[in-house]
């Protein structure tokens, strides 16, 4: 019995909705074993059942299982606000890379190639230096710096629109080296700032440099939380514009859709994920590149699927990257942005030469 091309491509999309459920499964489990294994394991290890009493506590419900004061300060006070942000800053800038790859049309694309994440550290370490005589200040690192980094991401990414816009239509090639150029124009002012910056400066500035999800606080969590949640919750939504922009953006107008319009809520979604997230975390760089990347691999490029999946991803991969920075030089820390690099970076490329290979035969 012969098998129509509309029964093959329906077959095809079935087995393609079964497996991106399975992986949508899989990632949400790998999330959760993250995130408990985040708030568990650490310098003060806390076994899973007090864990979940002391959760319950917080909820104004008593469990058998015992815990102590130091237990419930350091998983309340300290792990649970660090987890939290892990968990939101992994999703934004991998929904962000996710985005901004369908947009280009490029696996290459993420938000540091456009210049948002050197935008928003060349501001951070700006202040720190500029700022020497407020930086003892209780407001300084809780809002003046997050507002510095914040400021300094939206003015890079301004720069770059506007420069690769013209007569109400934005070239996506111009937008990208208009990004490599202003990624050199913001290193070289963070050599100059390092170079002139004291000792105390220094310390502050390799936090915006490397990347850390310590020393968050509830009250930053709570103030960064909508714009993070909002730019998460909005991407998905242009699922299928990004997968209409995959066709070409003549092809994307001829199917109804506005491709100026389009382009301009992508590139501003994805500059409020990755500017708020930098503000709180620094620069920790790969995410937004391999994560999205290797979920295209496993699923496709369906983005309904693909920007839910790469959510999921982005999270665990955060919260992993952050457990093994906190515990394998403890009582030390290493910079979590220095290890995704050390990880993202062969990652990446054995990507690149599977994809090579794959192609070529």
């Amino acid at each position: 019995m012969s098998v129509t091309v509309a029964q093959l491509r329906a077959r095809l999309t079935v087995r393609h909705r079964y497996l991106g459920a399975v992986v949508l499964w899989l990632f949400g489990a790998l999330l959760a074993l993250a995130f408990f294994a985040s708030v568990g394991w650490g310098a003060l290890d806390i076994a899973p059942m007090p864990m979940l009493a002391i959760f319950a506590d917080a909820l104004g419900v008593a469990l058998p299982w015992q815990f102590t004061a130091g237990e419930q300060a350091e998983l309340m006070t300290i792990r649970l606000p660090r987890t939290l942000l892990g968990v939101m800053s992994g999703a934004a800038l991998a929904a962000s890379g996710a985005a901004l790859q369908g947009l280009f049309r490029s696996p290459l694309a993420d938000p540091a190639l456009i210049g948002m994440s050197t935008g928003s550290a060349l501001a951070a370490a700006g202040a720190i230096v500029l700022g020497a005589g407020v930086s003892t200040l209780p407001a300084f690192h809780a809002l003046i710096l997050p507002v510095a980094a914040f400021a300094g991401g939206l003015l890079a990414i301004w720069l770059v629109y506007r420069i690769a816009s013209r007569q109400d239509r934005t070239d996506v090639a111009t937008m990208l080296l208009a990004g490599v150029g202003l990624n050199a124009i913001a290193s070289a002012g963070i050599g100059l700032l390092v170079f002139v910056g004291a000792e105390p400066q220094l310390r502050d500035m390799s936090f915006w440099l490397l990347g850390s999800l310590g020393g968050i606080t509830r009250t930053r969590i709570v103030a960064a939380t909508p714009l993070l949640l909002g730019a998460l919750a909005a991407l998905p939504l242009l699922a299928r514009h990004l997968n209409a922009l995959l066709l070409g953006e003549r092809e994307a107008q001829h199917l109804g859709f506005q491709v100026e319009r389009t382009k301009r809520l992508i590139v501003a979604l994805a500059a409020l994920a990755t500017g708020a997230s930098v503000a709180l975390t620094g620069v920790i760089g790969f995410i937004g590149l391999v994560v999205p990347h290797l979920v295209r691999l496993m699923i496709g490029p369906d983005h309904r699927t693909l920007l839910p999946a790469v959510i999921l991803l982005g999270a665990s991969f955060m919260l992993i990257a952050d457990l093994v920075a906190r515990t394998i030089v403890l009582p030390a820390e290493l910079p979590i942005g220095l290890l995704t690099s050390c990880v993202g970076g062969p990652l990446f490329l054995w990507l690149l030469i599977r994809r090579k290979s794959v192609g070529g035969s």
